[in-house]
């Protein structure tokens, strides 16, 4: 699918990788679902109506690794004999992404807070070698409590990274509890503002808004390094798991990936269900 297609129908896309996810963690009798689930439709707007291939993405919060290879899958990049064996043995697919196997998979990601410092330096590169091109770094808004985060967003401010995109997948929960209850509220749109980045605050799920937004902020090149903070639901389009702590670490039984898939086709492709 080009760019336009997706934004002319971006339910489409979106209903089809949920139901990609939904198998991969049901196959594998794994947890993670909900938050691949909430960051879903960010990495469409970035991945397929944004990313170019001089552009490097990193998804930080690696435990929303499925979410990843069901996009790599679509764009060619993983094929579907390489996505079936997504977490068994010998697999080049394991819960958290590893490197050195695919082009869109540059690093290891999953330990908390280092993406945002591996991304901050791939924009450095290229603003020091001349290279017109991005780095976009997805974080979950748990994530924004470590201080490496807070560490690499001075060193981007300071360097007047406005090539740096990084996207906070706000879902407001995290592995133990309610993010603004653990630790206090560091994701809000007023603290990166206040510290110097650039920043917008929308519907995280809504792709065209998204992609319209970084198109926004391609195009002021004023030496801020770049925010989205992208308030989504956890566990979204699974009425069981949204907002729901539990399916941070969950797997599915059998009735539960039947009912999960009956309300993904129903909410995006509008196919009745008597779920």
């Amino acid at each position: 699918m080009t760019a336009e297609e997706i934004l002319n129908d971006p339910r489409q896309i979106s209903g089809e990788l949920r139901l990609k996810i939904l198998n991969l963690y049901h196959k594998a009798n794994a947890g993670h679902i909900g938050c691949s689930l909430s960051c879903i439709d960010l990495m469409i707007a970035v991945l397929f109506t944004h990313k170019s291939q001089e552009d490097t993405f990193i998804l930080s919060k690696g435990h929303a690794a499925a979410a990843l290879y069901a996009c790599l899958n679509i764009s060619g990049e993983i094929t579907d004999e390489e996505l079936d064996s997504f977490y068994a043995d010998g697999t080049t697919l394991p819960a958290h992404p590893a490197p050195q196997q695919y082009k869109g998979i540059p690093f290891a990601t999953g330990s908390l807070g280092h993406g945002l410092p591996i991304s901050a330096g791939i924009a450095h590169a290229a603003k020091i070698s001349g290279e017109d091109s991005y780095a976009f770094v997805l974080l979950s808004d748990g994530e924004t409590n470590e201080g490496t985060t807070w560490e690499a967003a001075n060193y981007a401010i300071q360097n007047r990274l406005d090539n740096l995109f990084m996207i906070i997948d706000k879902n407001g929960l995290q592995g133990f509890g309610f993010t603004d209850q653990v630790m206090g509220e560091t994701a809000s749109a007023e603290k990166w503002n206040a510290i110097g980045f650039e920043t917008i605050e929308l519907d995280g799920h809504d792709i065209t808004a998204i992609s319209q937004t970084i198109s926004e902020l391609k195009s002021r090149k004023n030496g801020l390094p770049k925010a989205i903070i992208a308030n989504t639901v956890k566990g979204k389009g699974v009425s069981y798991m949204e907002n729901k702590l539990e399916w941070h670490y969950l797997p599915m039984n059998k009735d539960q990936y039947e009912q999960a898939t009956l309300e993904i086709k129903e909410r995006y492709f509008n196919e009745l269900t008597n779920a």
